[in-house]
């Protein structure tokens, strides 16, 4: 039993030797200010970063929904326009009129945040609420 109790402090102090050797490592270890240059793998990583962020301004991104009432004596909010941008304000704003009988589609194209159309007022409040705010 004194030899395996001898035998396991060895075997501790061996490795408290080990821990002090490696500590002492990596307290050597040359640290990079901080102006160094980065890495390579972080340049690659932001040139990753940038493409996507350019890839992404073309997808339809910013949106709203506004739904009301197309008629006075309708109610529940059953029409709406859909504002569907990316980036640079273009894309699509689709409207559904619901009524009494019958419903009506509309869409129609959008280009730097205004379109060619008039739009309703309930169509602009779509835009507006889909644009992004500065900050």
């Amino acid at each position: 039993m004194v030899v395996l109790a001898v035998l396991s402090l060895l075997v501790a102090l061996v490795a408290v030797v080990f821990a002090v050797v490696a500590l002492r490592r990596t307290a050597a270890a040359p640290r990079s200010a901080p102006g160094d240059a980065l890495p390579e793998d972080v340049h690659g990583l932001r040139q990753e970063v940038a493409a996507l962020r350019a890839e992404a301004s073309d997808a339809l991104r910013h949106l709203a929904v506004v739904r009301y009432d197309a008629f006075g004596d309708m109610g529940g909010h059953l029409s709406w326009s859909l504002a569907l941008l990316d980036d640079g304000g273009n894309g699509v704003v689709l409207t559904s009129i619901h009524g009494r009988s019958d419903s009506r589609t509309y869409a129609k194209n959008v280009a730097g945040w205004t379109c060619e159309q008039q739009l309703s007022p309930e169509e602009e409040e779509a835009v507006s609420a889909a644009r992004p705010t500065a900050g």
